[in-house]
């Protein structure tokens, strides 16, 4: 027999209550088979715990040895138990689940199936342009789950326990002012852009730039980018007519502006759910994303331009799940 948590929570019992009886009633027991317990670790510790006399139980000095090495033992045990406990309680019935995106169409349809599924935990939401940060904080467990995004050959390493679960590779279109005479065309050739003023995220922020510029180099073009700019803001410039840009193929036309595939399909981006594998999602993983690629088809049918351009490639941009 192997000394156990349980023979050293015995030994202090029975210090505590001074007596065999009194202990084995605070213990549940018959005194007869606390009796044979202690017995049993004694031998397992080479000699006597206690004095037992009709007064009652009193350790010997190979008793007190044991009860002060138990006593420092015993707290960290029971603080390991509770963290573990809540830990587990965490993952099974969350309070709180904090979910990260960077900008794309998926995050609502997350959030609804996160909802629904967990109707009993708040669900917040941050956003931020790039997902790097947002996979160093999944794995660091300051964030449950997070839509990300990539292109080909910029596929993130693994993160130690973060589960990536690729949605869907899109194409990406044009975004150009609603004035501007390509405009008018169903596709725009990326060759003929080349020459425009451009609008172009930082290059500090993601890869989107990096992925960008690869392509037009494959074509020995290096466009004029004046204007550096994300999210609403590169939208404006755009609108304006300083510049043109490219946006995700679910980018919804407002006002001014106009969303034009590009001839050939030369660039393409990639929509991803993430989670961590021990996490308070993972057991709902299958569920959340047949909720997601739902939501991530009826927003291709309220985009007009990629509803069209679905229908011309039926073979392409289908979600994995």
């Amino acid at each position: 027999m192997d000394l156990e948590i349980r023979h050293l929570r015995v030994v202090c019992a029975i210090a505590e209550a001074g007596s065999l009886t009194r202990a084995a009633a605070a213990l549940r027991m018959t005194q007869p088979g606390l009796s044979a317990q202690l017995r049993r670790i004694e031998r397992l510790l080479g000699g006597t715990l206690f004095d037992r006399r009709r007064a009652g139980a009193t350790p010997t000095p190979l008793g007190e040895l044991v009860l002060s090495r138990a006593h420092a033992v015993l707290p960290g045990v029971d603080q390991l138990l509770a963290d573990t406990d809540r830990a587990v309680r965490r993952a099974t019935a969350p309070t709180r689940l904090r979910i990260g995106s960077v900008g794309a169409p998926l995050l609502g349809h997350l959030l609804l199936a996160v909802r629904e599924l967990l109707p009993d935990a708040e669900a917040t939401a941050r956003c931020q342009y790039a997902p790097a940060p947002l996979l160093d904080d999944l794995g660091a467990g300051r964030l449950e789950a997070a839509v990300l995004g990539d292109h080909p050959g910029q596929e993130p390493p693994p993160r130690d326990g973060v589960l990536l679960h690729p949605l869907v590779t899109e194409p990406v279109f044009a975004l150009l002012p609603a004035t501007h005479p390509l405009a008018g065309q169903e596709e725009v050739g990326l060759a003929r852009l080349a020459d425009e003023d451009w609008a172009a995220p930082r290059p500090d922020s993601d890869r989107t730039r990096e992925y960008w510029s690869s392509v037009f180099s494959l074509a020995d073009r290096h466009p004029r980018i004046p204007y550096e700019a994300e999210g609403r803001q590169l939208i404006e410039i755009v609108r304006a007519g300083l510049a043109v840009s490219l946006c995700q193929a679910t980018f919804i036309e407002v006002p001014g502006v106009a969303v034009r595939p590009l001839t050939g399909n030369p660039l393409w981006y990639r929509h991803v759910l993430a989670w961590h594998r021990d996490g308070p999602l993972a057991r709902h993983g299958a569920t959340i994303l047949r909720r997601v690629r739902d939501g991530y088809l009826d927003t291709c049918a309220d985009s007009p331009v990629y509803a069209r351009w679905r229908e011309r490639y039926p073979g392409a941009a289908q979600p994995l799940v």
